[in-house]
């Protein structure tokens, strides 16, 4: 008797374990970056802060419409190339992922995000800033930053109202970003009275850029600004000191505003003079930005660049739109998702009717010592 009482509680024990699994729900979120080519390390640094975000949710036992979930997070590669970005979103609309972080490049995450509205999946870039991103109306693409406008605009009024130059030559790497923000940051100058003595055009895989910066020199500019991502910046740097153009003030967006730029420099005097911009607040200002820097320098020691706290924002933003609709389905919580008033790391997280964050904020940088500075 004691035997058949003991199997019929195994057996009553095994169904409760088989209720239980399936009240658990299995949430995919989507992560995309270039982690593999010369623009690696932000993208791992991308990754980090989703997968940062994934073990938190996990560990805080989430409940979605009374089911206990499991968040996932599938990480694909872009490199940072548009047509391997345009596969990647292919490839998690067919894994059927309930929402994306991503892409880190505007060339990357613009044609994806059409991919992603196509088949009705959220995705909320930490780090593309070209305002053409939100232009086409997707009700599917947010941004958690500002965009070029403010980038481009805060360096120019920087350059004419706080330096006072009066001539900038401007080099683009001829990218979606590139190409945006340097074209913001002209027009504002321009606008400014700052006189634009030359205009260059580089690539993202260029390494040598003596010929464009002689062709500068002679122009006799006193700052030049940089449309592109620091594996440039770096050694551009490096050339720009050999050419004698020590004195030379260098401007950049968030691509080039980087821990890695002062390593890609080489040591290069010209990193003293590099003013550069972020959309957002410096990490001290972040609401949550200094306890959280620490926990990330405990799990990933020297890999933070600039835009994982983003990554994990955009994660927790995704998390907390599926709780308050009660569920993972895209079509349902895609509302609340607009909806969105969730205090993040990196700010209180709101979005306007184009997917654009509501006031955002935005820092200026220099080095000083070889380490990233905030001016304001």
């Amino acid at each position: 008797m004691q035997v058949k009482l003991n199997v019929i509680v195994a057996a009553a024990a095994i169904v409760a374990a088989g209720a239980a699994g399936a009240q658990e729900m299995v949430v995919k979120i989507g992560h995309v970056g270039p982690v593999s080519g010369a623009q690696a390390h932000y993208g791992k640094d991308n990754e980090n802060g989703a997968r940062m975000a994934i073990e938190d949710l996990n560990a805080k036992g989430v409940t979605i419409g009374g089911k206990k979930v499991k968040f996932e997070l599938v990480a694909e590669d872009d490199a940072a190339d548009p047509k391997q970005g345009t596969a990647a979103a292919q490839k998690l609309c067919d894994a059927k992922v309930n929402g994306v972080v991503g892409h880190l490049n505007s060339g990357t995450t613009i044609p994806a995000s059409k991919i992603y509205n196509d088949c009705g999946i959220p995705m909320i870039t930490p780090s593309a800033t070209n305002p053409k991103l939100t232009e086409p109306g997707y009700k599917t693409t947010f941004r958690l930053l500002a965009n070029d406008n403010a980038l481009g605009a805060g360096l120019a009024l920087h350059a004419a109202n706080n330096l006072k130059l009066k001539k900038i030559a401007v080099i683009d790497d001829r990218t979606a970003y590139g190409q945006g923000v340097a074209e913001v940051f002209k027009k504002t100058a321009a606008s400014k009275g700052i006189q634009i003595v030359d205009e260059q055009f580089t690539t993202d895989k260029a390494t040598d850029f003596m010929a464009i910066l002689t062709a500068i020199k002679s122009k006799a500019p006193d700052g030049i600004f940089y449309g592109g991502m620091d594996p440039q910046a770096g050694p551009m740097l490096r050339q720009m000191e050999q050419l004698g153009l020590a004195n030379v003030k260098f401007f950049g967006g968030d691509g080039i505003c980087t821990a890695k730029l002062a390593e890609l420099s080489g040591g290069a005097k010209t990193l003293g003079n590099v003013v550069c911009a972020e959309g957002g607040s410096s990490l001290e200002k972040m609401p949550g930005g200094k306890t959280w820097k620490t926990r990330y320098d405990a799990k990933y020691p020297g890999q933070f660049q600039v835009y994982s706290p983003y990554t994990y924002d955009a994660t927790m933003v995704l998390a907390d739109a599926m709780q308050k609709a009660g569920s993972a389905d895209p079509k349902v919580y895609l509302p609340f998702l607009a909806k969105s008033d969730f205090q993040g790391v990196t700010a209180k997280v709101a979005f306007e009717p184009n997917g654009e964050l509501k006031n955002p904020a935005m820092t200026l940088y220099s080095y000083k010592d070889g380490k990233k500075v905030p001016l304001n």
